[in-house]
């Protein structure tokens, strides 16, 4: 059975990749891109982009590699992380980067966000709080930073370049970091020292994503390079550093995505078979086969998928240049 595609709500031309993270698409707490509670500069931002125009103040199309929301009841902040290494941060309250120095009034009280990587950055977290960001990049590094201060706190140096981090759902102070060379790696932000190894020869590390309890974490791997199907995706015992199961997927697709619903015992992966796959967070990690997500088309791009925050709405990237929202519940 195929999910029910609901709505295509915006077109971005030009955006091979469209990242959807933390963010709900029905929840009035954050809402859409077109209607959510965001300074009409960014909004004009974003605008600009999907009809085509060019402004000094815009992010190239081509160097736009995802977009990362935080919201609280005191605060709303968008980091746009791209191929050329600055972060760029906003105060979603009142449109102005987080990268400037001077103060321009009292409510807005932009923050200095100054640029720690010397190479391009490939991923971008906040902390649960919105107090930190962790970023990672081609620099072989994951960076601490402290936002309101400005401040990098730790540095994080491997022999590979980071691509994907995922901080612990329980402990903020644990985070995985994974790179280039198939390597997974726990880190402590307390001590800067790395807590577990978890190796399986695998390829290139797409995503990773922690189990609701976070004891177990899962990651997906290029099986191109690792010539192993089953590897493509593969559950992990966090504390015995041990693969619970390596045969969750085994269709000849890598997966670009893993993201777990906030509710319920599954997760979605993203196939570059062109549709969205259901997977239980419980042993032995079944595969839905009688449900999955169509209508989207992924083409080889590292096409993101997430879950709205109250776990009704699946959304997903399209390389045709849009967002397609699906209906989990159906």
């Amino acid at each position: 059975m195929v999910g029910a595609f609901s709505q295509n709500i915006v077109t971005l031309t030009g955006l091979p990749m469209i990242l959807l993270s933390e963010s709900d698409l029905t929840n009035p707490l954050c809402g859409s891109i077109l209607d959510a509670d965001i300074h009409h500069n960014i909004l004009s931002l974003l605008k600009s982009i999907a009809k085509g125009h060019q402004s000094p103040t815009l992010i190239s199309e081509k160097l736009c590699d995802s977009i990362w929301a935080y919201k609280s009841c005191q605060c709303y902040a968008l980091v746009i992380n791209s191929f050329s290494p600055p972060c760029i941060c906003w105060d979603g309250s009142c449109g102005l980067h987080m990268e400037c120095m001077e103060q321009k009034s009292e409510e807005s009280m932009p923050a200095k966000l100054p640029v720690f990587h010397n190479a391009a950055v490939k991923d971008v977290k906040w902390s649960q709080q919105g107090h930190f960001l962790l970023s990672c990049g081609y620099d072989c590094t994951s960076r601490l930073i402290d936002v309101e201060k400005g401040l990098e706190t730790q540095v994080f140096r491997q022999d590979q370049i980071v691509g994907v981090i995922k901080l612990h759902p329980d402990d903020s102070n644990l985070f995985l970091s994974e790179g280039s060379k198939g390597q997974i790696k726990l880190c402590d932000a307390r001590t800067g020292k790395v807590v577990h190894d978890y190796n399986q020869n695998l390829g290139l590390i797409l995503d990773v994503e922690f189990t609701m309890n976070g004891k177990q974490f899962i990651s997906s791997s290029d099986v191109s390079q690792s010539n192993a199907s089953e590897n493509a995706i593969i559950v992990w015992d966090v504390s015995r550093e041990v693969p619970l199961s390596n045969q969750v997927y085994v269709e000849a697709y890598t997966c670009p995505c893993v993201s777990r619903h906030q509710f319920d015992s599954i997760f979605v992966s993203q196939s570059n078979g062109n549709y969205v796959v259901i997977f239980t967070t419980t042993p032995p990690y079944r595969l839905n086969k009688y449900k999955q997500y169509e209508g989207h088309v992924v083409s080889g791009f590292p096409i993101k998928c997430n879950f709205s925050l109250d776990g009704k709405k699946l959304a997903s990237g399209s390389s045709d240049c849009s967002i397609y929202i699906y209906d989990y519940q159906l």
